[in-house]
């Protein structure tokens, strides 16, 4: 693929409510296609709660999917030991050649996203 007609994602999961990068989380690339939603990709934030792996994204422009895993992550900070907010997952508009940053802003009981540079 060429690199002039794809679209490249990167992502980073920062822990608001801890005041750090969350560590570990581990983060699903989709796509949309006539059949539904096909994984390009996986990957887990590294210590500075970043995901730099992440597969390029098809040429043709299409809707991606960020899909979050924050339980493991937030669950042993709650009472009852399960997250309210067990999954993120972000979708969003692509258009081939750029370069889309998302990242995540999590604490226990809200998140943002938003798209970065």
């Amino acid at each position: 693929m060429s690199t002039a007609t794809t679209a490249s994602v990167s992502t980073h999961v920062l822990d608001t409510a801890a005041g750090c990068p969350a560590t570990g989380v581990a983060v699903e690339l989709s796509v949309r296609d006539r059949g539904g939603w096909s994984v390009l990709g996986t990957s887990k934030t590294d210590t500075d709660g970043r995901c730099a792996d992440l597969p390029a994204l098809p040429p043709a422009g299409t809707r991606a999917r960020l899909r979050f895993d924050v339980e493991p992550h937030l669950s042993p900070r709650r009472a009852g030991g399960t997250a309210f907010f067990p999954e993120v997952t972000v979708t969003f508009a692509v258009v081939p050649g750029e370069h889309y940053h998302v990242p995540l802003l999590l604490s226990p009981f809200g998140y943002s996203v938003y798209r970065g540079s």
